[in-house]
Protein backbone atom coordinates (compact mmCIF):
# COMPACT_ATOMS: atom_id res chain seq x y z
CA UNK A 1 0.00 0.00 0.00
CA UNK A 2 1.26 3.46 -1.09
CA UNK A 3 2.30 5.19 1.66
CA UNK A 4 0.11 8.80 2.33
CA UNK A 5 1.72 11.34 -0.39
CA UNK A 6 3.29 14.79 1.41
CA UNK A 7 2.51 18.19 -0.72
CA UNK A 8 5.67 19.26 0.45
CA UNK A 9 6.76 18.20 -3.31
CA UNK A 10 3.33 18.92 -5.13
CA UNK A 11 3.59 22.73 -4.80
CA UNK A 12 7.02 22.48 -6.67
CA UNK A 13 6.21 23.96 -10.21
CA UNK A 14 7.08 22.98 -13.76
CA UNK A 15 8.62 20.26 -15.24
CA UNK A 16 12.48 21.23 -15.71
CA UNK A 17 14.70 21.95 -18.68
CA UNK A 18 16.13 18.49 -20.19
CA UNK A 19 19.39 19.31 -19.30
CA UNK A 20 18.34 20.00 -15.74
CA UNK A 21 17.04 16.34 -14.96
CA UNK A 22 18.68 14.52 -12.89
CA UNK A 23 19.58 10.89 -14.44
CA UNK A 24 18.79 8.11 -11.61
CA UNK A 25 21.07 5.46 -13.87
CA UNK A 26 24.56 5.05 -11.86
CA UNK A 27 23.30 6.73 -8.14
CA UNK A 28 24.13 4.44 -5.43
CA UNK A 29 20.98 3.89 -2.57
CA UNK A 30 22.68 6.89 -0.77
CA UNK A 31 23.00 9.07 -3.46
CA UNK A 32 19.17 8.47 -4.84
CA UNK A 33 17.84 9.05 -1.69
CA UNK A 34 19.42 12.37 -1.04
CA UNK A 35 18.48 13.27 -4.66
CA UNK A 36 14.50 12.45 -3.96
CA UNK A 37 14.96 14.53 -0.63
CA UNK A 38 17.08 16.88 -2.23
CA UNK A 39 13.93 17.35 -5.04
CA UNK A 40 10.92 17.39 -2.51
CA UNK A 41 10.27 13.67 -1.32
CA UNK A 42 9.79 13.76 2.26
CA UNK A 43 12.48 12.01 4.20
CA UNK A 44 10.67 9.35 6.41
CA UNK A 45 9.14 7.88 2.36
CA UNK A 46 12.61 8.57 0.91
CA UNK A 47 14.16 4.92 1.44
CA UNK A 48 10.91 3.51 0.83
CA UNK A 49 10.38 5.17 -2.80
CA UNK A 50 13.95 4.65 -3.36
CA UNK A 51 13.27 0.58 -2.83
CA UNK A 52 10.22 1.40 -5.13
CA UNK A 53 12.61 3.02 -7.84
CA UNK A 54 15.23 0.84 -7.77
CA UNK A 55 13.32 -2.39 -8.30
CA UNK A 56 11.76 -0.92 -11.14
CA UNK A 57 14.60 0.65 -12.73
CA UNK A 58 17.56 -2.15 -12.71
CA UNK A 59 15.13 -5.41 -12.08
CA UNK A 60 12.15 -4.90 -14.29
CA UNK A 61 14.38 -2.23 -16.62
CA UNK A 62 11.48 -0.04 -16.68
CA UNK A 63 12.81 3.55 -18.01
CA UNK A 64 8.97 5.52 -18.13
CA UNK A 65 7.74 6.94 -14.32
CA UNK A 66 4.18 6.49 -15.80
CA UNK A 67 5.20 2.48 -15.44
CA UNK A 68 5.81 2.38 -11.77
CA UNK A 69 2.46 0.94 -10.89
CA UNK A 70 3.14 1.25 -6.99
CA UNK A 71 3.61 4.39 -6.93
CA UNK A 72 0.77 6.71 -6.47
CA UNK A 73 0.10 8.68 -10.09
CA UNK A 74 0.88 11.90 -8.49
CA UNK A 75 4.19 10.92 -7.20
CA UNK A 76 5.04 9.93 -10.75
CA UNK A 77 4.44 13.03 -12.27
CA UNK A 78 6.45 14.88 -9.28
CA UNK A 79 9.72 11.83 -10.50
CA UNK A 80 8.41 13.12 -14.17
CA UNK A 81 9.40 16.51 -13.46
CA UNK A 82 12.49 16.11 -11.84
CA UNK A 83 14.76 12.85 -12.77
CA UNK A 84 15.20 11.04 -16.22
CA UNK A 85 16.33 7.24 -16.75
CA UNK A 86 18.78 7.79 -19.66
CA UNK A 87 21.05 5.04 -20.75
CA UNK A 88 23.02 5.49 -23.45
CA UNK A 89 22.31 5.17 -27.13
CA UNK A 90 23.05 2.62 -29.68
CA UNK A 91 25.03 4.13 -32.84
CA UNK A 92 25.88 1.06 -34.74
CA UNK A 93 25.54 -3.12 -33.77
CA UNK A 94 27.69 -5.67 -34.77
CA UNK A 95 27.28 -9.14 -34.46
CA UNK A 96 30.75 -11.16 -35.70
CA UNK A 97 30.44 -14.75 -36.95
CA UNK A 98 30.84 -16.27 -33.96
CA UNK A 99 27.86 -14.21 -31.94
CA UNK A 100 30.08 -11.81 -30.11
CA UNK A 101 28.36 -8.48 -30.29
CA UNK A 102 29.95 -5.08 -30.64
CA UNK A 103 27.80 -2.21 -29.53
CA UNK A 104 28.95 1.50 -30.81
CA UNK A 105 27.25 3.64 -28.15
CA UNK A 106 26.83 7.54 -27.90
CA UNK A 107 26.81 9.12 -24.50
CA UNK A 108 26.18 12.98 -23.50
CA UNK A 109 28.64 15.54 -25.46
CA UNK A 110 28.43 13.19 -28.40
CA UNK A 111 30.94 11.01 -27.44
CA UNK A 112 31.24 7.55 -28.09
CA UNK A 113 32.52 4.22 -26.31
CA UNK A 114 32.80 0.63 -27.68
CA UNK A 115 31.20 -2.03 -25.74
CA UNK A 116 31.09 -5.97 -26.27
CA UNK A 117 29.51 -8.82 -25.28
CA UNK A 118 30.60 -12.24 -25.95
CA UNK A 119 28.59 -15.50 -25.21
CA UNK A 120 29.95 -18.74 -24.39
CA UNK A 121 28.63 -21.69 -24.01
CA UNK A 122 27.96 -21.61 -19.77
CA UNK A 123 28.37 -17.72 -19.49
CA UNK A 124 28.27 -14.55 -21.23
CA UNK A 125 30.48 -11.93 -20.44
CA UNK A 126 29.71 -8.10 -20.94
CA UNK A 127 33.65 -5.87 -21.95
CA UNK A 128 32.29 -2.42 -20.80
CA UNK A 129 34.68 0.61 -21.04
CA UNK A 130 35.45 3.15 -18.26
CA UNK A 131 37.14 5.84 -20.11
CA UNK A 132 36.63 7.68 -23.26
CA UNK A 133 39.66 6.71 -24.73
CA UNK A 134 42.83 5.52 -23.05
CA UNK A 135 45.76 7.64 -21.10
CA UNK A 136 47.96 4.72 -21.26
CA UNK A 137 49.15 4.22 -24.94
CA UNK A 138 49.90 0.43 -24.67
CA UNK A 139 51.72 0.41 -27.52
CA UNK A 140 50.47 -3.20 -28.77
CA UNK A 141 46.51 -1.94 -27.79
CA UNK A 142 44.73 -0.53 -30.24
CA UNK A 143 42.19 1.42 -27.53
CA UNK A 144 45.46 3.21 -26.52
CA UNK A 145 45.60 4.53 -29.87
CA UNK A 146 42.89 7.09 -28.96
CA UNK A 147 43.95 9.82 -27.00
CA UNK A 148 42.08 10.34 -23.73
CA UNK A 149 39.06 12.49 -23.72
CA UNK A 150 37.00 11.94 -20.44
CA UNK A 151 36.09 9.29 -17.44
CA UNK A 152 32.73 8.30 -18.19
CA UNK A 153 30.20 8.77 -15.21
CA UNK A 154 29.46 6.06 -13.33
CA UNK A 155 25.26 6.10 -14.96
CA UNK A 156 27.40 5.74 -18.67
CA UNK A 157 29.27 2.77 -17.10
CA UNK A 158 25.94 0.87 -15.71
CA UNK A 159 23.83 1.82 -18.63
CA UNK A 160 26.32 -0.58 -20.59
CA UNK A 161 24.91 -2.86 -18.54
CA UNK A 162 21.23 -1.88 -19.12
CA UNK A 163 21.89 -1.46 -22.92
CA UNK A 164 23.16 -4.53 -23.15
CA UNK A 165 20.64 -6.48 -21.44
CA UNK A 166 17.80 -4.70 -23.51
CA UNK A 167 19.36 -5.41 -26.64
CA UNK A 168 19.11 -9.52 -25.54
CA UNK A 169 15.99 -9.05 -24.39
CA UNK A 170 17.13 -9.97 -20.98
CA UNK A 171 14.56 -8.23 -18.38
CA UNK A 172 11.96 -10.38 -16.81
CA UNK A 173 8.90 -9.96 -17.55
CA UNK A 174 5.73 -9.50 -15.26
CA UNK A 175 3.45 -12.90 -14.59
CA UNK A 176 5.95 -14.42 -16.85
CA UNK A 177 7.53 -17.64 -14.87
CA UNK A 178 11.06 -17.01 -13.28
CA UNK A 179 14.14 -17.36 -15.64
CA UNK A 180 17.20 -18.00 -13.51
CA UNK A 181 19.37 -18.03 -17.05
CA UNK A 182 21.37 -15.09 -16.77
CA UNK A 183 22.74 -14.05 -20.15
CA UNK A 184 24.71 -11.16 -18.90
CA UNK A 185 26.38 -13.41 -16.13
CA UNK A 186 29.81 -11.62 -15.79
CA UNK A 187 31.21 -8.14 -16.70
CA UNK A 188 34.48 -7.32 -17.27
CA UNK A 189 36.11 -4.05 -16.76
CA UNK A 190 38.33 -4.53 -19.81
CA UNK A 191 37.12 -2.12 -22.27
CA UNK A 192 38.46 1.61 -23.72
CA UNK A 193 40.22 3.00 -20.81
CA UNK A 194 42.20 2.16 -17.27
CA UNK A 195 39.46 2.15 -14.94
CA UNK A 196 41.70 2.94 -11.72
CA UNK A 197 42.10 6.25 -13.21
CA UNK A 198 37.92 6.70 -13.09
CA UNK A 199 38.00 4.80 -9.41
CA UNK A 200 34.85 6.43 -7.75
CA UNK A 201 32.91 6.21 -10.83
CA UNK A 202 33.86 2.47 -11.43
CA UNK A 203 33.35 1.91 -7.60
CA UNK A 204 30.27 3.12 -7.28
CA UNK A 205 28.50 1.91 -11.26
CA UNK A 206 29.66 -2.17 -9.38
CA UNK A 207 27.95 -0.91 -6.09
CA UNK A 208 24.76 -0.62 -8.61
CA UNK A 209 25.86 -3.43 -10.38
CA UNK A 210 25.85 -5.40 -7.43
CA UNK A 211 23.28 -5.25 -5.67
CA UNK A 212 21.09 -7.73 -5.19
CA UNK A 213 17.45 -6.35 -5.38
CA UNK A 214 18.49 -4.92 -9.00
CA UNK A 215 20.75 -6.26 -12.01
CA UNK A 216 22.27 -8.35 -8.91
CA UNK A 217 25.71 -9.50 -10.25
CA UNK A 218 28.00 -11.08 -7.63
CA UNK A 219 31.11 -9.16 -6.85
CA UNK A 220 32.63 -12.53 -7.76
CA UNK A 221 31.40 -12.67 -11.45
CA UNK A 222 32.98 -8.71 -11.74
CA UNK A 223 36.43 -8.68 -13.06
CA UNK A 224 38.28 -5.34 -13.16
CA UNK A 225 41.50 -5.25 -15.18
CA UNK A 226 44.51 -2.63 -14.67
CA UNK A 227 47.52 -2.03 -16.19
CA UNK A 228 49.27 -1.58 -12.73
CA UNK A 229 48.00 1.40 -10.96
CA UNK A 230 49.15 0.47 -8.02
CA UNK A 231 47.68 3.43 -5.33
CA UNK A 232 44.37 2.24 -6.12
CA UNK A 233 44.99 -1.69 -6.12
CA UNK A 234 43.99 -1.96 -2.46
CA UNK A 235 40.99 0.66 -2.77
CA UNK A 236 39.81 -1.87 -5.24
CA UNK A 237 39.65 -4.79 -2.87
CA UNK A 238 38.49 -2.66 0.29
CA UNK A 239 35.48 -0.37 -1.73
CA UNK A 240 34.73 -3.05 -4.86
CA UNK A 241 35.79 -6.22 -4.00
CA UNK A 242 35.34 -7.36 -7.43
CA UNK A 243 38.73 -10.08 -8.97
CA UNK A 244 41.54 -8.50 -10.51
CA UNK A 245 42.94 -8.81 -13.37
CA UNK A 246 46.39 -7.06 -14.13
CA UNK A 247 47.74 -6.21 -18.07
CA UNK A 248 51.32 -7.91 -17.52
CA UNK A 249 52.18 -8.89 -20.47
CA UNK A 250 56.29 -8.47 -20.07
CA UNK A 251 58.63 -10.10 -17.54
CA UNK A 252 61.35 -7.29 -17.48
CA UNK A 253 60.78 -3.91 -16.89
CA UNK A 254 62.76 -2.70 -20.07
CA UNK A 255 59.81 -4.94 -22.55
CA UNK A 256 57.27 -4.06 -20.16
CA UNK A 257 58.39 0.01 -20.79
CA UNK A 258 57.53 0.16 -24.04
CA UNK A 259 54.02 -1.92 -23.88
CA UNK A 260 52.74 -0.62 -20.76
CA UNK A 261 54.50 2.70 -20.56
CA UNK A 262 52.87 3.08 -16.78
CA UNK A 263 55.46 0.82 -15.94
CA UNK A 264 58.04 3.54 -15.58
CA UNK A 265 55.65 4.89 -12.81
CA UNK A 266 55.20 1.67 -10.99
CA UNK A 267 58.11 -0.93 -12.42
CA UNK A 268 57.19 -4.56 -11.96
CA UNK A 269 58.75 -5.23 -8.78
CA UNK A 270 56.07 -2.27 -7.15
CA UNK A 271 53.34 -3.88 -8.99
CA UNK A 272 54.56 -7.20 -7.77
CA UNK A 273 54.82 -6.28 -4.44
CA UNK A 274 51.21 -4.23 -4.19
CA UNK A 275 49.71 -7.57 -5.56
CA UNK A 276 51.61 -9.71 -2.88
CA UNK A 277 49.42 -7.23 -0.19
CA UNK A 278 45.95 -7.42 -2.01
CA UNK A 279 43.64 -7.67 1.01
CA UNK A 280 41.35 -10.18 -1.09
CA UNK A 281 44.08 -12.58 -2.43
CA UNK A 282 43.59 -16.37 -1.60
CA UNK A 283 43.58 -19.43 -3.46
CA UNK A 284 39.69 -19.28 -4.61
CA UNK A 285 40.07 -15.45 -5.11
CA UNK A 286 43.34 -15.54 -7.58
CA UNK A 287 44.57 -12.45 -9.28
CA UNK A 288 45.18 -13.19 -13.21
CA UNK A 289 47.80 -12.23 -15.13
CA UNK A 290 46.77 -10.95 -18.14
CA UNK A 291 49.79 -12.04 -21.01
CA UNK A 292 49.25 -11.20 -24.62
CA UNK A 293 51.47 -12.76 -26.91
CA UNK A 294 53.97 -10.90 -29.35
CA UNK A 295 55.97 -13.00 -31.72
CA UNK A 296 59.86 -12.40 -30.63
CA UNK A 297 58.67 -9.77 -27.94
CA UNK A 298 57.71 -11.74 -24.53
CA UNK A 299 56.97 -15.32 -25.64
CA UNK A 300 60.36 -17.40 -25.26
CA UNK A 301 61.19 -19.83 -22.99
CA UNK A 302 62.78 -17.84 -20.78
CA UNK A 303 60.04 -15.45 -20.56
CA UNK A 304 57.38 -17.82 -19.26
CA UNK A 305 60.39 -19.12 -16.81
CA UNK A 306 60.75 -15.68 -15.82
CA UNK A 307 57.33 -15.05 -15.41
CA UNK A 308 56.36 -18.33 -13.07
CA UNK A 309 59.47 -16.70 -10.49
CA UNK A 310 58.29 -13.34 -11.13
CA UNK A 311 54.71 -14.24 -9.46
CA UNK A 312 55.92 -17.25 -7.08
CA UNK A 313 53.97 -17.22 -4.04
CA UNK A 314 50.38 -15.30 -5.52
CA UNK A 315 47.74 -17.06 -6.18
CA UNK A 316 47.04 -16.45 -9.49
CA UNK A 317 46.04 -17.53 -13.45
CA UNK A 318 47.99 -16.83 -16.11
CA UNK A 319 45.79 -15.78 -19.29
CA UNK A 320 47.46 -16.05 -23.04
CA UNK A 321 46.21 -13.62 -25.25
CA UNK A 322 46.91 -14.82 -28.76
CA UNK A 323 47.67 -10.74 -30.11
CA UNK A 324 45.12 -9.00 -32.01
CA UNK A 325 46.64 -7.51 -34.61
CA UNK A 326 45.31 -4.05 -36.07
CA UNK A 327 45.98 -2.13 -39.40
CA UNK A 328 49.80 -0.13 -38.42
CA UNK A 329 50.61 -2.36 -35.63
CA UNK A 330 54.27 -3.17 -35.49
CA UNK A 331 53.65 -6.41 -33.39
CA UNK A 332 52.59 -10.22 -34.77
CA UNK A 333 51.11 -12.50 -32.83
CA UNK A 334 53.07 -15.77 -31.66
CA UNK A 335 52.72 -19.46 -33.41
CA UNK A 336 50.31 -21.64 -31.71
CA UNK A 337 53.13 -23.65 -31.63
CA UNK A 338 55.33 -20.92 -29.22
CA UNK A 339 51.91 -19.99 -27.37
CA UNK A 340 51.03 -23.65 -26.57
CA UNK A 341 55.03 -24.44 -25.78
CA UNK A 342 54.78 -20.89 -23.53
CA UNK A 343 51.53 -22.72 -21.61
CA UNK A 344 53.35 -25.82 -20.93
CA UNK A 345 55.97 -24.56 -19.48
CA UNK A 346 53.60 -22.34 -16.84
CA UNK A 347 51.45 -25.23 -16.34
CA UNK A 348 54.05 -27.61 -14.98
CA UNK A 349 54.91 -24.84 -12.81
CA UNK A 350 51.52 -25.46 -11.15
CA UNK A 351 49.70 -22.41 -12.18
CA UNK A 352 46.33 -22.50 -14.56
CA UNK A 353 47.54 -21.18 -17.93
CA UNK A 354 44.16 -21.11 -20.07
CA UNK A 355 44.94 -19.85 -24.10
CA UNK A 356 42.09 -17.25 -24.87
CA UNK A 357 39.90 -17.87 -27.57
CA UNK A 358 39.81 -15.04 -29.94
CA UNK A 359 36.48 -13.34 -30.09
CA UNK A 360 34.63 -11.08 -32.81
CA UNK A 361 38.36 -10.39 -34.71
CA UNK A 362 36.03 -10.09 -37.69
CA UNK A 363 34.31 -6.90 -36.61
CA UNK A 364 37.73 -5.60 -34.45
CA UNK A 365 35.61 -6.70 -31.00
CA UNK A 366 38.60 -9.20 -30.32
CA UNK A 367 40.82 -8.01 -26.73
CA UNK A 368 42.86 -4.85 -27.39
CA UNK A 369 40.80 -3.47 -30.83
CA UNK A 370 38.14 -1.11 -29.13
CA UNK A 371 38.57 2.22 -30.77
CA UNK A 372 35.34 4.29 -31.60
CA UNK A 373 34.33 3.84 -35.14
CA UNK A 374 34.69 7.90 -35.97
CA UNK A 375 37.86 8.16 -34.20
CA UNK A 376 38.91 5.22 -36.57
CA UNK A 377 37.57 7.20 -39.18
CA UNK A 378 39.69 10.48 -38.28
CA UNK A 379 42.66 8.31 -38.31
CA UNK A 380 42.21 6.69 -41.66
CA UNK A 381 41.27 10.00 -43.13
CA UNK A 382 44.68 11.64 -41.93
CA UNK A 383 46.31 8.53 -42.80
CA UNK A 384 45.38 8.46 -46.76
CA UNK A 385 45.88 12.20 -46.63
CA UNK A 386 50.08 11.52 -45.32
CA UNK A 387 49.93 8.60 -47.94
CA UNK A 388 48.66 10.63 -50.62
CA UNK A 389 51.10 13.45 -49.77
CA UNK A 390 54.08 11.56 -49.28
Amino acid sequence: MNAPISQDYLTVPRKLPLSALTNIVGLTRDQLRDALVAAGTPEKQAKMRVGQIWQWVYHWGVRDFAQMTNLAKDYRAFLAERFEISVPEIVTRQVSADGTRKYLLRIAGGHEVETVYIPEESRGTLCISSQVGCTLTCSFCHTGTQKLVRNLTAGEIVGQVMVARDDLGEWPQPGAPKDETRLVSNVVLMGMGEPLYNFDNVRDAMKVVMDGEGISLSRRRITLSTSGIVPEIAKTAEEIGCLLAVSFHATTDETRNKLVPVNKKWNIETLLGALREYPRLSNSERITFEYVMLDGVNDSDADARRLVRLIQGIPAKINLIPFNEWPGVEYKRSSWERIEAFADIVHKAGYASPIRTPRGEDIMAACGQLKSATERGRKSAAQIAAEASA
